[in-house]
């Protein structure tokens, strides 16, 4: 692997990142209605730091290859929007608007996982984790839009 090719990626995954700083979940978030089933808030940095390092390091592994343009495609796809999510949902407060991002973001990592595996079984393996947790973050996400159906997105000129 190589290391600056890995460094490119995490830098990528650390701009998806930045857009948690940006909106942070705060007040307006805790007084949501959530499921029984939501992770504890200390469960959300620990699986995104885990996930943006195992990316990295799968997109790293196959970027050289040859016939690695549709794992490529897929990386840069999903990374944009993963980045794009958080400012949708907790910018903009639009639970609703937010289901399509996750649907293409879910689309975007399973496109990546297999398209990994296609080219290498540890890329493909490093995907894993994140489909996992996106299918968890959507149905999360469809679940805090049905059970807040009164919630109205930020008004742009408000913000």
């Amino acid at each position: 692997m190589d290391i600056i090719l890995f460094l490119i990626f995490f830098a990528a995954t650390c701009g998806a990142a930045a857009t948690g700083m940006l909106f942070p979940t705060g007040e307006w978030y805790k007084s949501l209605n959530k499921p029984d089933w939501v992770p504890p808030d200390w469960v959300f940095p620990v699986a995104w730091t885990s996930i943006y390092l195992l990316i990295s390091f799968a997109g790293a592994r196959v970027a050289g290859l040859e016939g690695s343009a549709y794992a490529m495609a897929f990386w840069g796809m999903q990374i944009a929007f993963n980045a794009l999510w958080t400012p949708v949902f907790f910018g903009l407060r639009a639970l609703r608007k937010s289901l399509p991002v996750m649907a293409c973001l879910w689309v975007a990592v399973l496109g990546c996982t297999i398209t990994h595996f296609q080219l290498d079984l540890w890329a493909g393996l490093a995907f894993v984790p994140y489909l996992i947790w996106v299918t968890v973050a959507a149905a999360l996400n469809l679940s805090v839009a049905r059970l807040n159906p009164d919630q109205e997105p930020l008004e742009i000129s408000s913000i």
